[in-house]
């Protein structure tokens, strides 16, 4: 039987303190998020708080990986956001960039190269 391993932190971590933030990081708060928005222009809509949502989500699910495969989480965005024109649209709500951008918002560590401006993001 493979032996699967349970970080201590989780079992014992406090319920999240915003309930429509369930699965943001214990230090990050909503106040963060709008600070560092106003600090790179941005007025954050429903649809940001959505994306951050999903973010925060998807690392969630994905917290016992080593490492965030990026091309997986653009994928997930792009589905996650596919009625509204998919990454296209989230490029106009994050003009630094889908992931570094919305990552820096969530309270998140981007992908090593989503800040790469080869691979998509200006930030």
């Amino acid at each position: 039987m493979l032996h699967v391993s349970t970080d201590i932190n989780r079992l014992i971590r406090e319920p999240a303190t915003d309930p429509d933030f369930p699965q943001a990081p214990l230090e990050w708060t909503r106040d963060d998020a709008m600070k560092i928005a106003r600090e790179e222009g941005l007025e954050l809509t429903a649809d940001h708080w959505e994306a951050i949502r999903a973010l925060q989500s998807y690392y969630a699910q994905h917290a016992d990986d080593t490492i965030i495969n990026l091309r997986d989480l653009h994928d997930a965005l792009d589905e996650h956001f596919h009625q509204k024109g998919g990454l296209k649209y989230l490029y106009t709500l994050f003009p630094g960039g889908p992931i570094a951008q919305s990552c820096r918002l969530a309270g998140l560590k981007a992908p090593f190269i989503a800040s790469d401006p080869s691979f998509g993001s200006v930030a």
